[in-house]
């Protein structure tokens, strides 16, 4: 009696066990299926080092004027961005982690950039890769998961054939692969041209990675047609913005200012007792 007591016992903890592994294998094989629905046989793998350096190649290249369709429905073009620095973040909406803890990061260093440089000094467009899904439906939804919807990013669509252009441009690779998408995580610094400045990689990285090509940009720039006295405040502002490690933000030096000032103040008045001097010594 004690033998087919155990029989039965162990038969049925193979049976919890059995339903228990189909319970945990339905949603992989669901993830699974709508990812290889996209899989085409020629798919190749992904090779982290030539999209690296594909990513790298990218850096000086201008982006095609490129069309779009906002999360609101409205049509807009790469040349819209211009005049004023551009973060680009190339996403798959479908993502459940990886792209959402990295536009979640991008939105916390995007903040520190701001507090620095002014809210309008620079754009930050979100763009869907996968065309089928990335619609401006899924664009705001994505953004609202992601607690973007409000920070005046821009969350675009993308045909097929042009995203496939705008992925040349910037230098960005992606095959669809059993998890989804494989792609190199960047976000691209796109200068007031339309030209790629700067590649930023990773789900997370160090502020300065991002916000000193941003303070570059925004602070370095010398248009004509800006007064002579704003090209100076901001090179001053450029060679005094200084990064705190401590709360992984950005100040201004007043102290580096001040040192600038006393030292502008030595030189010139070292160079009126020589010319001085000298002046005296021919008369």
């Amino acid at each position: 009696m004690g033998d087919e007591t155990a029989m039965k016992l162990s038969a049925l903890i193979r049976v919890l066990l059995l339903q228990a592994l189909l319970f945990c294998t339905v949603p992989v094989l669901a993830q699974s299926s709508i990812a290889l629905d996209n899989r085409t046989p020629a798919s190749p793998a992904f090779d982290y080092d030539e999209a690296l350096a594909i990513s790298q190649a990218a850096i000086g290249r201008s982006v095609s004027n490129i069309r779009f369709t906002r999360a609101d429905g409205h049509s807009l073009r790469f040349s819209d961005f211009r005049g004023k620095p551009l973060v680009v973040s190339m996403v798959y909406t479908s993502c459940y982690q990886i792209c959402p803890m990295t536009t979640r990061f991008l939105s916390e260093v995007v903040d520190k950039a701001r507090a620095a440089l002014g809210d309008d000094s620079f754009a930050v467009a979100i763009i869907g890769f996968d065309v089928q899904v990335d619609t401006p439906a899924a664009m705001r939804y994505f953004a609202s998961k992601q607690g973007i919807e409000d920070k005046d990013w821009q969350l675009l669509s993308v045909t097929s054939s042009e995203v496939e252009q705008l992925a040349g441009d910037i230098g960005f690779q992606y095959f669809p692969s059993s998890n989804g998408f494989d792609h190199l995580i960047q976000a691209s610094v796109i200068d007031a041209e339309g030209r790629v400045y700067r590649q930023v990689y990773g789900q997370v990285f160090d502020t300065p990675l991002l916000v000193d090509p941003l303070i570059e940009l925004v602070l370095g720039r010398n248009p004509p047609e800006q007064p002579m006295l704003t090209n100076l405040v901001n090179k001053i502002k450029l060679f005094c913005t200084t990064y705190d490690p401590v709360r992984d933000g950005y100040y201004f030096d007043f102290s580096l200012f001040i040192g600038m000032l006393i030292g502008g103040s030595i030189i010139l008045f070292t160079t009126v007792v020589v010319v001085r001097g000298y002046n005296n010594g021919h008369a």
